[in-house]
């Protein structure tokens, strides 16, 4: 299989500081990989790297195997196949259906098919009803939810996510759990940042330990690059 995001030789430094060495890291397709690792580690930059937010200072990104330009035009392209949840997403102060909309109109999905998308994919993260809600006025949790559901309605083919349950209760943490398994079946890569040890395990994810920019490899199931088996 080939995969859909590769890593080489990639190095990103700021003021002659290395924050992030990683010579080979290759993501396939329609699979969970959970990066984790403390605070600092590089889990952020490479995330942004890979979400086409943050050109590396030496090193090569590929999409599908074709190495990224670093060029707008270019990346405009790509960047439509590959979408970036932060952790503290910015929501409109408007209703959560505005703030959903406001993407699709951009890429001129307007009427039933906007209508549909919305409906689904709110559906998907658990928050039926809440389109007419204030977007700025859910709980920290809720207002993550809406930034992945409006990450979906874009149908990228890697959905990257920083932290995606940080401020999530246990209950939309339960929601986040039980749409992993959709999203891989819809033939979507998923790539994230968690600071939860168990759920990458809990997932059947596959886990890319990271320390001080760079990979880590262990004999440990917890701190390894190699895919923990599926239930």
């Amino acid at each position: 299989m080939k995969p859909i995001l590769s890593v080489r030789n990639l190095q990103k430094s700021y003021n002659g500081h290395v924050v992030l060495n990683i010579e080979e890291l290759d993501f396939l397709p329609n699979r969970l990989y959970s990066l984790v690792g403390p605070n600092g580690c590089g889990k952020s930059t490479l995330l942004q790297i890979l979400a086409l937010l943050m050109k590396p200072t030496s090193g090569a990104l590929l999409f599908q195997e074709q190495a990224i330009p670093w060029k707008r035009r270019e990346l405009q392209k790509i960047r439509r196949q590959v979408t970036l949840v932060h952790q503290s997403p910015y929501l409109f102060h408007r209703c959560v259906r505005y703030n959903l909309a406001y993407g699709l109109k951009i890429r001129g999905i307007h009427g039933d098919e906007q209508h549909r998308r919305i409906h689904e994919a709110l559906d998907l993260v658990g928050l039926s009803g809440f389109g007419r809600r204030n977007a700025r006025e859910l709980s920290g949790g809720e207002q993550q939810r809406v930034a992945i559901a409006r990450a979906l309605l874009l149908q990228p083919k890697v959905l990257l996510m920083d932290e995606p349950t940080s401020n999530m209760d246990k209950k939309s943490i339960e929601t986040f759990d039980s749409l992993i398994p959709t999203l891989i079946e819809r033939e979507i890569t998923i790539i994230q940042a968690t600071h939860l040890p168990d759920q990458p395990q809990r997932l059947g994810s596959e886990i890319i330990a990271m320390d001080q920019g760079q990979l880590v490899k262990s004999d440990s199931p917890s701190t390894s690059v190699l895919p923990i088996a599926r239930q």
